[in-house]
């Protein structure tokens, strides 16, 4: 669900990007809370910059596309919502563990670049996958903020002191304003594959029944249910936290999953 590409340079951006994170992982719990708020936006920066290489630059081969690269602009997001709310919550404390997860990714995504653009897609089907991975992203930080949310509420009935930063209905308030934005772009993204599926896939590969539109149809409708729960009979905590884990398994499973299977398993590009 996006563009990628193989050659040396990005290889090349990928290891410092990977090497800053795993540096500031180490070197950021020892610091004050507000230089470990600076600290990572270093990583962050190296890893977007990879990122317009990969969707702008000179790409061998033409244009890629890939679960590893969807994992890393995903992780990517996640973190632009995490730095931008630091800025707003200078409170809330850095999780040292998210910059582990974006070196991962960024090692994965440069061995994994993934497979050739179909030629008969459409030119505008780069802006449907990055509606797809904006939901990704959106519901990944739902999903750190429920984690967050479930440990502040644990260490509250402990009479313990928040490891968080955040007061526990912030942190649900934002966790469901997440998974909102992202249901809405999960649905722009669906519905413009369902009615524009020849357009932008091409006739050979339009909407079609298999196991990624499946798990993404799954996981819109656990999410409808999620928010259909809360508004309507007050879901939250551990019962709307659990709903949500399912619907973001589902939707991994609907795109990432699936290309993984094809790519690293079967070995197949298409």
């Amino acid at each position: 669900m996006i563009l990628a590409s193989d050659s040396p340079l990005a290889l090349w951006l990928g290891l410092p990007t990977a090497l800053a994170y795993a540096l500031t992982a180490l070197i950021g719990p020892r610091l004050s809370l507000h230089q470990g708020h600076r600290l990572l936006w270093v990583p962050w920066g190296l890893h977007g910059l990879g990122l317009v290489f990969a969707l702008f630059g000179p790409q061998e081969g033409g244009a890629r596309f890939g679960f590893a690269p969807a994992l890393s602009v995903t992780a990517w997001l996640m973190l632009t919502f995490y730095v931008l709310e630091q800025h707003w919550f200078p409170q809330l404390r850095t999780r040292w563990t998210l910059a582990m997860l974006g070196a991962a990714v960024v090692v994965l995504a440069a061995l994994f670049p993934g497979a050739p653009l179909h030629v008969a897609a459409s030119p505008w089907l780069p802006l449907h996958w990055a509606l797809g991975i904006a939901s990704y992203g959106l519901f990944a930080a739902a999903v750190i903020h429920a984690w967050m949310m479930t440990r502040a509420e644990k260490n509250m009935r402990q009479a313990a002191d928040s490891p968080v930063g955040l007061p526990l209905l912030t942190l649900e308030r934002l966790t469901f304003r997440f998974v909102k934005a992202g249901f809405a772009l999960l649905t722009a993204t669906l519905a413009a594959g369902w009615l524009f599926g020849d357009s932008l896939y091409g006739a050979q590969a339009a909407w079609r029944w298999d196991h990624k539109t499946v798990f993404s149809l799954l996981s819109w409708v656990t999410f409808a249910v999620l928010l259909i729960g809360r508004s309507r009979f007050g879901w939250r905590g551990r019962k709307a936290v659990r709903v949500l884990y399912i619907g973001t398994g589902l939707l991994l499973l609907g795109y990432v999953g699936s290309r993984f299977v094809m790519e690293v398993i079967l070995g197949r590009t298409l």
